[in-house]
């Protein structure tokens, strides 16, 4: 079932998830393929999955930790499960996160919203350093106004706190701001906070059973411009 589109008017500014959605979390891993062999896609996986859970237990439990940290537990948990416990590889693997390849999308939808006046922002899990190195790594700093991480409000989402962080730092109401995630929990949340809100469907998924059912369903960030 996919998501019946409803118009996006007098959007201002077009905020994104970072990974996932700009970043190819999978990137991460590209250059240990040999030394992970045939385990590396499920340590892709399973990294991902216990990256995301790390971060909603640590927010219901109050007991928050940056996203470096949570990134490298999770990768402890992976990899000890699939019996890998060489300090090197676990480094080389953590470092991967600071230079993440960007979707073959990001850079020229980025470049048609900020033609078209829109303003652009990530608003991420990840932390500040995190963030401007991926950025800077994948030559995209320039196409994004702003980089809103939970570091300011020490919670992650999908806390309202969180997406409040957009209204507050853009200084446009809920209703001028485009949210864009490929995680659809996250598009989730971000409906209910307020946001319009576009899930970017990559992997085909099906729609959650989640309060808050995101405004448009793309399968691609290259189809953004047309919805604005």
């Amino acid at each position: 079932m996919r998501v019946v589109p409803v118009s996006l008017e007098s959007i201002r500014a077009c905020v994104f998830d970072a990974y996932g959605t700009l970043f190819d979390v999978r990137s991460a891993t590209a250059h240990a393929r040999e030394e992970l062999g045939g385990a590396l896609e499920a340590i892709q996986v399973l990294w991902r999955e216990r990256q995301l859970q790390y971060t909603w237990l640590r927010a219901v439990q109050g007991l928050h930790a940056d996203f470096w940290q949570v990134t490298g537990d999770a990768l402890d948990f992976a990899l000890d499960s699939h019996g890998f416990r060489d300090p090197a590889l676990r480094e080389r693997l953590l470092q991967g996160y600071l230079e993440l390849e960007v979707f073959a999308d990001v850079a020229a939808t980025l470049g048609l919203l900020r033609e078209a006046g829109l303003r652009t922002a990530v608003l991420s899990n990840g932390s500040p350093r995190m963030l401007e190195a991926a950025l800077e790594h994948a030559h995209i700093a320039a196409l994004i106004d702003a980089v809103l991480s939970v570091e300011s409000v020490g919670v992650y989402k999908p806390h309202h706190s969180v997406y409040q962080l957009a209204v507050d730092r853009l200084e446009v109401p809920k209703q001028a701001i485009a949210f864009v995630s490929s995680n659809a929990w996250d598009a989730h949340a971000a409906t209910v906070f307020g946001l319009r809100t576009v899930w970017c469907n990559r992997q085909g998924h099906k729609l959650e059973r989640l309060p808050g059912r995101p405004e448009h369903e793309i399968r691609s960030l290259a189809e953004l411009p047309a919805l604005l």
